[in-house]
């Protein structure tokens, strides 16, 4: 099947891949951490830049927000040649002890019936976990780099304004420590599809913790943001299938 919303050639595309929300994250990535840097796709907003970084070839794709979005691109990466991706994102704490900045690096991620993943494999319950060797590796990288990083499950939400104190209640009880929006996505699609996938994910936000509710954006994020991706980035250097 071809890509029909990243249309380019697949010479165009890394085989591996960093992935992140915001238009804005991808152009600060390719700006301050890629050398040679070219920008290879903006078709429907799904900016695509490749790279090198410390002359390992890579690509910084734009998801969008949620899993269909996600699905999408997550799907033509793949298509087009990508066999590793790993999710540089924002997630809200759910837990007191992640305070905004902290770093998680996500070890599954849990979704409601149905939904994105659901439209995959609507008559089971989808493993949706990372690559335990490129988890392994991402978790040693942040912690060396960032500093402040934990190791836990996340909730995939596919409403960002649904949250309130009983779904905080209800997720942080089963042990899941943040909320976002695609790592369930991705994971899935990682399994389905037979790539190698993972997610660190800088805290924006903590609904656990009064006064902390509101969502810190880019340039606030910056600096943690920056460190994030130094891990992710040397991660994906270090990695090889």
């Amino acid at each position: 099947m071809r890509p029909q919303h990243i249309r380019i050639s697949p010479e165009k595309v890394a085989k591996k891949v960093v992935a992140v929300g915001d238009p804005a994250r991808a152009r600060f990535l390719a700006e301050h951490f890629l050398e040679d840097a070219e920008l290879v796709n903006e078709e429907r907003g799904f900016n695509i830049y490749t790279g090198y970084y410390r002359g390992e070839r890579v690509s910084v794709a734009v998801h969008g927000i949620g899993g269909p979005s996600a699905a999408i691109v997550f799907e033509e990466l793949h298509m087009l040649g990508a066999r590793t991706i790993i999710r540089l994102g924002t997630a809200g704490g759910l837990v007191p002890r992640l305070d905004i900045g902290d770093a998680v690096v996500a070890t599954g991620a849990a979704y409601m019936h149905g939904g994105t993943v659901g439209s995959y494999v609507p008559d089971a319950c989808m493993a949706a976990a990372p690559n335990p060797v490129l988890t392994t590796m991402l978790y040693e990288k942040a912690r060396e780099i960032h500093g402040r990083v934990y190791l836990g499950p996340v909730f995939s939400s596919d409403a960002f304004y649904a949250e309130d104190p009983a779904f905080v209640e209800k997720w942080s009880k089963r042990g899941i420590i943040a909320v976002e929006m695609e790592v369930a996505t991705l994971y899935a699609l990682a399994a389905l599809r037979g790539f190698n996938a993972s997610a660190l994910l800088v805290i924006s936000d903590n609904l656990a913790v009064p006064g902390k509710e509101e969502l810190k954006h880019h340039q606030e994020l910056e600096p943690f943001v920056e460190k994030a991706a130094k891990a992710v980035l040397e991660t994906l250097k270090s990695f090889n299938p």
